[in-house]
């Protein structure tokens, strides 16, 4: 293999909820373009990167947490993470290391099998947040998954602090077919203001509200009106949820909830596009709108 060529390809980030794709792949980016909760299940849509250096250019797809579907609209987050393995020249399997009781890996094993065996490209297994793991505890994982399936590639990482991403990033490169540069230096993503705009604002919901509302909740952006000169890009934005109390809780009392949100998005946004946000939220009751393909086809998500 001539390491001197340059290559360039897809590689599909696939594995479990919560495992830490969307951190792993803005760490490789070095901004933020995908967004990050505590909580399982954020990422609904594939979500492009493009990481270009000497010698290469990854094309990173970023995707939905794999995992058994009950709705519609997870069902199609599951479908959009696996039809991303047809584009890929490598597939990027990521999973928490530090997620190793024995009775747990092992339930989670025949469902890991089943995904990984359909898998026709080189699979990379990265095994993520080893920040919290000593040495000793680590080697048992490894010789799990190492039974598990016939990896490419095993590489500890963790995509919070930057330890093994470079080797991870070797083993995705070498693998990766020679080829040209598709795209221009400085362009980190394919996915437009207004989409990364809905995510930011979805993430503030995430990390604000409580039980099931995050999950109900969808943000469409209703206007994207850029700002000449001085003046501020103004972005309106409904919210749908699926019933009246969800959107109480989402606006809460006095409409404290809704500032909240909205707030916090706004100084994001405005970080990510270097100028002044004004940013109007609405809040629409759409009930069961994940089991309705209409919503999710206009999402994105069918």
């Amino acid at each position: 293999m001539d390491h001197s060529a340059h290559r360039s390809g897809v590689v599909a980030i696939i594995g479990p909820p919560n495992a830490g794709k969307s951190t792993l792949l803005n760490h490789l980016l070095q901004q933020k373009i995908a967004i990050v909760t505590p909580r399982p299940q954020t990422t609904r849509n594939r979500i492009m990167g493009i990481v270009t250096a000497p010698g290469h250019q990854m094309i990173l797809l970023d995707t939905p947490g794999l995992h058994e579907p009950r709705e519609e609209m997870n069902r199609q987050m599951v479908r959009v993470a696996m039809e991303s393995l047809a584009d890929a020249d490598v597939a990027l399997f990521l999973v928490d290391g530090n997620d190793r009781a024995p009775a747990r890996l092992e339930r989670r094993g025949e469902e890991y099998r089943g995904y990984l065996d359909g898998i026709r490209c080189p699979v990379v297994l990265a095994l993520n947040k080893i920040d919290l793991l000593a040495p000793e505890q680590l080697l048992p994982v490894i010789d799990w998954y190492r039974r598990l399936h016939d990896f490419a590639a095993i590489v500890p990482v963790s995509a919070l602090t930057g330890a093994g991403v470079e080797a991870l990033t070797a083993e995705l490169v070498a693998r990766l077919p020679e080829g040209p540069q598709y795209y221009p230096d400085d362009l980190p993503t394919d996915a437009t203001e207004r989409f990364i705009a809905a995510e930011i604002i979805r993430e503030k919901i995430f990390l604000l509200t409580r039980d099931e509302v995050p999950y109900s909740t969808a943000v469409i952006i209703d206007a994207f009106e850029e700002g000449e000169g001085n003046r501020p890009v103004v972005i309106r934005a409904t919210i749908l949820v699926e019933r009246d109390s969800q959107k109480g809780i989402l606006i809460g009392q006095g409409g404290r909830m809704l500032a909240a949100v909205r707030t916090s998005a706004a100084a994001d946004i405005g970080r990510l596009l270097d100028c002044r946000v004004r940013l109007t939220l609405f809040v629409k009751v759409s009930r069961n709108w994940t089991g309705k393909k209409s919503v999710l086809r206009d999402l994105g998500l069918a």
